[in-house]
């Protein structure tokens, strides 16, 4: 599976954006996938992730409410749509194919494929 992620930009805090990645070589229907982001010095870290179609989203605490993932199957893509940006939000996003056996779903460990990544940038 190859995934392209796009729609990282430099946006002022309380700003929108919306990522995309798209998967390729596999159908994404199969699988649940998964977005992190890392900040420069800081460990990758989990942001969401969306079960197979129609399965759970999970948030992390640090962007419920503004953050919302869906994926489109016919499309074979997922999105982010990130509101009420802050600062902190300023990293770079990855998206993620989750192994078929996996440990808990936070964990970057649980993902064998990664997209390479769009950077996202919140001025105050």
């Amino acid at each position: 599976v190859q995934l392209q992620a796009s729609g990282g930009g430099l946006v002022q805090a309380g700003g929108s954006l919306r990522l995309s990645c798209r998967a390729s070589g596999r159908s994404s229907s199969r699988y649940a996938m998964a977005w992190f982001r890392q900040a420069p010095g800081l460990e990758r870290e989990f942001v969401a992730r969306h079960g197979r179609s129609g399965g759970r989203i999970d948030y992390a605490d640090s962007v419920k409410g503004r953050f919302t993932m869906s994926r489109d199957d016919a499309e074979n893509t997922v999105y982010l749509q990130m509101n009420s940006l802050k600062p902190e939000d300023t990293a770079a996003y990855y998206c993620a194919v989750e192994k078929e056996i996996h440990g808990d779903y936070d964990n970057p460990l649980s993902y064998g494929y990664w997209g390479q990544g769009t950077l996202v940038t919140v001025s105050s």
